[in-house]
């Protein structure tokens, strides 16, 4: 495995991210194949566990209640909903389900506590089970631990210096202390960025630095681009050009060299050509299923034909052991 660093400096990462195209892609893809499971894909399906109404104003999300897009307001799942969405997504190939909520932060209320119960009844499917619930605590991070939750998403979308212009109901601070909380309660950690929000590459730059200095890089790296939401305030920003998204990608995969880096949203405007690329330049997960969160995405048995016809195969769930607190009377060692 490639040895970690965690003392980066913005003009290191920026003379990565720069290089010429077809060089970057090539020490990408080396490091990449580097690891003996350099063709392994990892699978995980997003849903919406409580969709719309959210008090924050993230410019890019249809979930904002501020804005007024398309969006219907849906209240927290039931457990029976949440089972059979995480038997569909394991009979699809998916190794890890996801589950979101549209709140600004978690509350101690009878809603967290039946997302305990959702995290246990997939956790005993042997699924990894990754929540994204917004800011939490040290204790409500532990509880969720307790629970066998594997992982938690918390995205720190851009930049510190872009954050403002993105966000303004919550600080990037905010933020790094919900990671913090996390790694406390010794869950994984999956954090990543958005491109295409109007950033600039100075931006994008600043983020992979935030991530890979992290004492321990991110166990997940989420890649997205931006899906533009007719009535979001980033509604009219174009498509993120595909060689954008390979260059993040493959700076990602040279500055995190043992992270998962997850190609996520903006794969369905993409065509297989397009992702080709992506995974050569080191992504090594997706999200598959009809949909993330509230935006459209490729059906599982599309994304199996492009495994099949790119020789991929499908990561297994934790792959590299269970944590302490999602092991029960059996001691499992990692691979």
């Amino acid at each position: 495995m490639q040895p970690t660093k965690h003392n980066w400096t913005k003009e290191e990462i920026s003379a990565i991210y720069h290089k010429p195209f077809l060089d970057l892609v090539y020490e990408a893809a080396t490091i990449h194949r580097e690891n003996a499971a350099y063709n392994e894909v990892q699978v995980s399906s997003l849903i919406s566990i409580k969709t719309g109404g959210c008090a924050e104003d993230c410019s890019y999300c249809p979930q904002a209640a501020r804005y007024h897009t398309d969006l219907e307001v849906q209240p927290l799942m039931q457990l029976g909903q949440v089972v059979s969405a995480a038997v569909k997504a394991k009979e699809g190939g998916a190794s890890r389900l996801c589950m979101g909520a549209a709140w600004r932060e978690v509350r101690d209320n009878r809603d967290f506590d039946r997302v305990i119960e959702m995290v246990k009844a997939v956790n005993e499917m042997d699924m990894e089970v990754c929540c994204t619930l917004g800011m939490l605590t040290e204790n409500q991070a532990q509880r969720l631990a307790d629970a066998g939750l594997y992982a938690y998403n918390h995205n720190i979308d851009t930049s510190e210096e872009d954050y403002k212009r993105i966000i303004t109901t919550r600080t990037y601070n905010d933020r790094l202390n919900t990671i913090k909380n996390v790694r406390k309660a010794k869950l994984t950690v999956c954090s990543g960025g958005i491109i295409g929000l109007g950033e600039t590459t100075e931006d994008r730059v600043a983020m992979l630095q935030t991530l890979a200095n992290m004492e321990v890089h991110p166990e997940s790296v989420p890649v997205n681009a931006l899906v533009p939401v007719k009535g979001t305030p980033l509604a009219d920003q174009p498509r993120v050009p595909i060689w954008d998204m390979v260059r993040m990608i493959a700076t990602a995969r040279i500055v995190m060299p043992n992270s998962v880096v997850r190609l996520s949203a903006g794969r369905n405007e993409m065509s297989t050509l397009e992702q080709a690329f992506c995974f050569m330049a080191g992504a090594s997960s997706i999200f598959a299923g009809d949909k993330l969160l509230t935006t459209p995405n490729p059906a599982f048995i599309d994304d199996m034909a492009m495994f099949e016809l790119l020789g991929l195969k499908t990561r297994d769930a934790f792959k590299n052991g269970r944590p302490a607190n999602t092991l029960k009377d059996e001691v499992v060692t990692a691979i």
